[in-house]
């Protein structure tokens, strides 16, 4: 399965932006999706993830209440919507398919990987 991420860009802070990844090669519905991100000279952290059904979401601490993920099965597709965004958002964001219909927040529920997409928020 290829994962291929898109709609990054640069947005001011208090600003909104919504990232897409679509799946191909296979089907990802019956599986849990996931975003992490990564800025520069940081490890990769943990930012949303939604289980197969579009039901079960975890956030990491830092974009509760601000950023809501959401899938469409029939495209293929998960969405991270980001509002209220800051500078410390900045990062290249990532998206992952699930091992299981469920996925938490560590790397390691995940086996496929898209090649990221550049969020950069400005002061």
């Amino acid at each position: 399965v290829q994962l291929q991420a898109s709609g990054g860009g640069l947005v001011q802070a208090g600003g909104s932006l919504r990232v897409s990844c679509r799946a191909s090669g296979r089907a990802l519905s019956n599986n849990g999706m996931g975003w992490f991100r990564q800025a520069p000279g940081k490890e990769r952290e943990f930012v949303a993830s939604i289980g197969w059904s579009g039901g079960g979401a975890l956030y990491g601490d830092s974009v509760k209440g601000r950023f809501t993920i959401s899938r469409d099965n029939a495209k293929n597709t998960v969405y991270l919507q980001m509002n209220s965004l800051k500078p410390e958002d900045t990062a290249v964001y990532y998206c992952a398919g699930g091992r299981r219909s469920y996925s938490g927040k560590s790397r390691d529920d995940y086996t496929s990987w898209g090649q990221g997409t550049l969020v950069t928020v400005s002061s």
